[in-house]
């Protein structure tokens, strides 16, 4: 079967994904880092993900719960060998990653999250303009399926939050 796309072999697979992996502001899900290698049409699963193992054997990527970072080895690798990437792939690759950092960036400067202690539940919800925290509220909850909801509630809309608090507590 012919292959389409400008990677084809493995060394340029892995010049890929360390070029991808330097350009996220943390670690990224396996499944993202997939479709974000995607980004030519050359590139098959099992190649990718040989060459992902190869990456995590030599120490140039980690692989945590949360997924898949880039080492300080594999940031001098890449550093030296990432212009040899087609420059129509680089610039594919680029655009591909505007979200996924815009969206890492974002989650990174918002906390949400719950304890249970003598208290009962309580929720604590953070959030900062990547200066420094601009809030920090305790929510005592009444239990831990509330917590969980005021959680998921905040992280997927905590500028607006905020927004309302400041002016309810400006009038």
């Amino acid at each position: 079967m012919d292959q389409y796309g400008f990677i084809h072999e493995k060394l340029d697979i892995k010049i890929l994904i360390l070029f991808i992996l330097r350009r996220l502001p943390g670690t990224v899900d396996g499944e993202t880092l997939l479709e974000l290698c995607q980004c030519d049409s050359g590139i098959g699963y099992f190649d990718y993900s040989d060459c992902l193992s190869e990456l995590l054997e030599t120490g140039q990527v980690v692989q945590s719960e949360e997924g898949y970072a880039i080492t300080e080895k594999g940031a001098r690798n890449a550093d030296a060998v990432e212009s040899s990437l087609p420059y129509s792939v680089r610039i594919k690759a680029g655009k591909q990653l505007e979200p996924v950092q815009e969206r890492m960036r974002r989650a990174a400067m918002i906390t949400a999250r719950h304890e249970i202690g003598e208290e009962g539940c309580v929720a604590e919800l953070a959030m900062s303009d990547g200066k420094g925290e601009v809030i920090r509220l305790r929510l005592l909850c009444a239990g831990e399926e509330q917590a969980v909801r005021i959680e998921k509630h905040f992280r997927r809309d905590a500028e607006n939050y905020y927004q309302k608090i400041v002016a309810l507590l400006s009038e």
